[in-house]
This record gives structure tokens, sequence and C-alpha cells, in this order.
């Protein structure tokens, strides 16, 4: 799942997709490899990526991580092309995709099964 950095956040309609995805497909999702990728200007990147990152957590997604976060920088149309530490990272991230992917394809261990929600609410 990848975004522009807009604010600081995410654009609207990815935050609208993870949301639908996690209420309409969450459990389906379960045990299926996710990673974030954030392209920004300057700043707001890390918590863009942390809020995408957040829903794959809640899903119970395995995250597929890369050598630093999942971060391009440029402000115009293929500048990010010219962030060469962003575009390692980026490379590394397909790697440990491609590797996770093949490792779950090729395994025989089921995924495992669940306790059921316990909510706690603090508020008495």
């Amino acid at each position: 799942m990848g975004s522009p950095v807009y604010y600081g956040m995410p654009t609207g309609q990815i935050l609208s997709v993870l949301q639908r995805m996690g209420y309409s497909a969450g459990v389906k999702m379960q045990g299926k490899p996710a990673a974030a990728v954030t392209v920004c200007r300057r700043g707001g990147a890390t918590s863009a990526f942390q809020t995408l990152q957040m829903a794959f957590q809640m899903l119970n997604m395995p995250i597929v991580t890369s050598q630093y976060w999942n971060i391009g920088y440029g402000a115009g149309p293929g500048e990010v092309a010219q962030d060469a530490e962003g575009l390692q990272t980026m490379r590394t991230l397909a790697d440990n995709l491609a590797y996770m992917l093949k490792q779950f394809s090729t395994g025989t261990e089921k995924f495992p099964k669940r306790e059921k929600t316990t909510f706690t609410n603090f508020i008495r």
C-alpha cells in the first residue's frame, strides 16, 4: 500500500481503502504479507508510513520490512528517481517481499488458530 504524503498523512483515498478493507475483509487479510510505502517532498513521511502500517498490525498481517523505512523523497514528477537511498530501500523491500511470498507458498505450516478477541473497557 503506497501513498504520497499530504499534510503529514496518507491520502484520504488510501485511508478509506484501508479502513474499508479492514471492516469488510479483515478476516481474509490475516496472514497475508503487507508493506507500506510513502513519498513526500520534505516532511511527514514517517507519520504517514506509521499510519499505513497500523492497519496491517491490527489485521494480523505480517509486515514486510526493508533496510530502512520505506520512504522516497522528491517534490515533482520523477524526482524520487534521484533518491538513491530510497530506491535501494524499495529494491530491498521488493526482494524481501518476494522471499516472504515464496516462503509462505512452499511452507507446510498452517496459519495459527487465534483466540476469540477480548476487549477491555477501562471506563467503569
